[in-house]
């Protein structure tokens, strides 16, 4: 069957536009084309990660979104460049194929052609000139050319920390990849290790992370999850000598200084450098023994606020700055050191957490903060967090809590005990993994020199082949068994030498993608300054939020660091991003791990891509997401079918009134909710048009239906370019078809029908010209037959009008 028959055939027309597009370059950029685009438009959706047989359409939900706003702006008169890649290194991708028992060499690459086919499928506006794939040596060549920059700016530092290690995945993870305890990948309960490592800085640009959030144009839910991530507090750091050890002193931050007189102990991280010196010889059996629990327990787990606390005390005591008390040093699993300074004080008459732990243990309990109706005396049958003014607190008695805040820094300050300081909920990236499938860290490891960069002219650092790639359990990665790879000589002194094993984390991969899509028609440099001037920064990002704190904050972290090395001159990375809505099936969240994901092959097989991107559109607001059901992929599909039909049926000729009217209002409807992402109203609005058009079983017109073609066009883009050329076009849609204007003053009936109440109660109605006056409505309301004989014998003695709606004539 062919497209040319009057039955709409969904897979005949995709076929054909599909093809054409390829075989004509519509969607792609020559070179040239790239650097002499006269209004450039930047369209980016986040690429997939290769690392099952393929996409589901809960992802193509986001990617339809995403790919219709590109559409729009085409349509629009932009120059519109909408790359696609493939994320395809990393431990999503190695597990796969552990799972499946392939080497990832041979079978990434098959998993990316089977994406490839999927996305060509359901009609995305790929440049598949420009596209990267993050395993090419083309572009991980550039990665390490990304962190070579970083630690030449200093921004790059390996150290010895306590680290998430999942034992299923044999491998050290971030703090955000870490869910509740568990590895977000393989859902395994994760471990504390103390393993060397190789971190980011990103600590350097807490603060310009965080003044930045208000000024860009990203989706709320995002701004707020980064803003908690990187969780500013500001308070003092206090020092707390420790009474017998001489120049032993603890530095603790705290945001409640106002409470210091209330501190009746001390807890330390087990990790924390000082334990050994406070532990006294009756203690250390037991503090040794709760060390080597928690090494067992993974950094966030230890973070739970629900779990049953646990701590053993040292045998030593710190001294209370405020009035010299003697309080005694615990450890306990919840401080870690990687947070603060790796040390509180504990105020349990003010903490909840501080409380439970001082009950559980029978530690001292004092009140130093009294709400209304309280004072120093008032017991305390559980923590208490409000305001009120400061008691029990010597010489600060009765300072309300903002007041004694800085009274008491400023009396410790004058005597060097503390200093007023912000702190950060954000901690360095980690970006070492213990892996095979990821980009070798470009250092090499010299007896004589320590760590030495790669010199950039020696790039790429390439993977190596390795048939036995499976992870161990010793910490090390697999490449240390490549003899032949991992032993070299060192490019400062050519002395013997030894390659980093460690790879880089595949958010390094993702975290600068976007900088490099204009430019992979060049090999000689990672970013073309001109071509990175124009394109960059991206106009529009689409994409998850479940990446709010991952994959986006690193890309704005790498965009600072890069913008003030003087790589590029700009510092965020997207003018816009919008986070999409997560996709449902019958009620559940889709995904893999639940068993119920969708995919889209056969649905395309069947209706079309073309009808299964309205569908998913159909289902709610972008930005909320939808509930996938069997059988609602029909309505879509009817629609197109209708209207399919209606183009066949069409008659040349001029539009009525009231059709025209609801075209230019569905016009400005759709061009208002398109960019806004409310696309199911936009979809809405056009199957109400489509309807006005056939109403009564009218012969449509064609200057009736052509904009409707045009308008659906970014949502079901094979069917419209169909369509399209049947109403006489030889040039295809997107190559020359621009968006349709409306006429506001068409936007509005000439005459409407307004509801008529006497004294409240509904009479009628009667037919005004739109925006009628009082005056006008009135007598029509009295000239009417049918309601003039509720006004007989009456007069009319108040007149309540609402224009456009309705009026009420109280009478009596």
């Amino acid at each position: 069957m062919t497209a040319t028959e009057d039955r709409y055939d969904p897979q005949a027309v995709e076929l054909k536009w599909q093809e054409k597009w390829d075989r004509d370059g519509t969607n792609s950029f020559s070179e040239d084309e790239l650097r002499n685009a006269k209004d450039p438009y930047y369209n980016l959706m986040m690429f997939p990660y290769p690392s099952a047989e393929g996409l589901h359409v809960g992802n193509l939900y986001a990617y339809t979104g995403a790919d219709v706003n590109g559409r729009y702006w085409r349509l629009r008169g932009k120059d519109v460049f909408e790359p696609i890649g493939f994320d395809a290194f990393g431990i999503h991708s190695e597990n796969y194929a552990l799972k499946v028992g392939t080497n990832p060499n041979d079978l990434i690459p098959r998993n990316v052609e089977n994406f490839t086919n999927i996305l060509k499928r359901f009609g995305g506006m790929y440049d598949w000139n420009h596209t990267v794939n993050t395993t090419h040596v083309n572009y991980y060549k550039w990665t390490q050319w990304v962190f070579l920059k970083l630690f030449e700016g200093g921004l790059v530092e390996r150290r010895e920390a306590p680290v998430n290690w999942c034992p299923s995945c044999m491998t050290v993870l971030a703090n955000e990849q870490v869910i509740q305890g568990q590895c977000e990948r393989c859902e395994s309960v994760v471990e504390q290790r103390l393993l060397p490592q190789w971190f980011f800085k990103i600590t350097h640009y807490a603060q310009a992370l965080l003044d930045n959030i208000e000024g860009i144009d990203w989706s709320d839910i995002t701004k707020k999850a980064q803003t908690n991530w990187i969780g500013r507090s500001e308070g003092a750091e206090v020092d707390f000598a420790v009474d017998g050890v001489p120049e032993a002193i603890i530095p603790v931050f705290t945001t409640r200084p106002d409470t210091l007189y209330g501190a009746t102990y001390m807890v330390l991280a087990p990790e924390h450098p000082l334990v050994d010196r406070v532990t006294t010889r009756q203690e250390r059996s037991a503090v040794a023994a709760y060390k080597a629990h928690v090494a067992t327990q993974g950094l966030v787990e230890r973070q739970k606020t629900d779990q049953d606390k646990s701590g053993v005390f040292t045998g030593g005591h710190a001294l209370n700055p405020t009035n010299g008390a003697r309080i005694p040093i615990w450890i306990a699993d919840y401080v870690l050191m990687g947070y603060g300074t790796g040390a509180i004080m504990a105020v349990p008459g003010h903490d909840v957490r501080d409380f439970e732990f001082a009950t559980k243990f029978q530690l001292p309990i004092v009140r130093v903060i009294a709400g209304d109706g309280e004072d120093g005396s008032t017991p305390l049958a559980e923590a208490y967090v409000g305001d009120g003014v400061l008691v029990n607190s010597g010489e600060f008695d009765g300072m309300a809590v903002a007041e004694g805040k800085r009274a008491i820094v400023d009396k410790l300050a004058a005597s060097g005990q503390a200093k007023a300081e912000v702190n950060y909920r954000l901690h360095d990236w980690c970006v070492s993994r213990q892996r095979y499938w990821g980009p070798p860290i470009p250092i090499v490891h010299c007896d004589n020199c320590g760590a030495v960069p790669v010199p950039e002219q020696d790039l790429p650092v390439e993977l190596p082949y390795l048939e036995d790639f499976r992870p161990d359990d010793s910490g090390v990665s697999p490449l240390t068994r490549v003899t032949d790879w991992y032993e070299t000589t060192c490019p400062s002194c050519d002395g013997a030498a030894h390659r980093e094993t460690d790879v880089t984390d595949n958010f390094l991969c993702s975290g600068w993608y976007f900088l490099r899509y204009p430019s992979t028609d060049t090999d000689a440099t990672a970013l073309d300054p001109e071509l990175t001037k124009k394109w960059l920064p991206v106009d529009c990002y689409i994409g998850g939020n479940e990446h709010a704190v991952l994959h986006l904050m690193y890309a704005r972290f790498l965009t600072m660091a890069l913008n003030d090395l003087g790589v590029i001159d700009f510092a965020e990375p997207f003018k816009k991003f919008r986070a999409h809505g997560i996709l449902n099936r019958e009620g559940r969240k889709m995904s893999k791990s639940k068993g119920n994901v969708i995919v889209p092959d056969d649905i395309i097989d069947e209706f079309g891509a073309d009808t299964l991107r309205l569908y998913l559109l159909f289902l709610g607001p972008f930005e909320q997401g939808g509930d996938y059901q069997g059988k609602g992929i029909h309505g879509p599909y009817g629609f197109l079918n209708r209207l399919w039909q209606s183009v066949v049926d069409a008659e040349r000729g001029e539009a009525d009134e009231h059709v025209e009217r609801q075209l230019h209002r569905t016009i400005k409807q759709v061009t208002e909710q398109v960019p806004a992402l409310q696309h199911n109203t936009a979809i809405a609005a056009m199957m109400e048009y489509l309807n006005a058009v056939r109403r009564g079983g009218r012969t449509p017109r064609r200057s009736e239906l052509e904009p409707l073609v045009i308008l659906l066009a970014p949502f079901a883009p094979h069917i419209a370019e169909e369509l399209y050329a049947r109403l006489g076009h030889d040039s295809g849609l997107f190559e020359s078809a621009r968006w349709p204007p409306f006429d506001e003053s068409k936007t509005i009936d000439a005459v409407i029908d307004i509801a008529v109440q006497i004294n409240g109660k509904l009479r009628g109605q009667v037919t005004v010209p739109a925006e009628a006056d009082e005056a006008t409505a009135r007598a029509a309301a009295e000239g009417s037959d049918k309601i003039g004989k509720y006004l007989d014998d009456k007069t009319v003695r108040k007149v309540i009008y609402v224009p456009n709606r309705l009026i009420n004539l109280v009478a009596n």
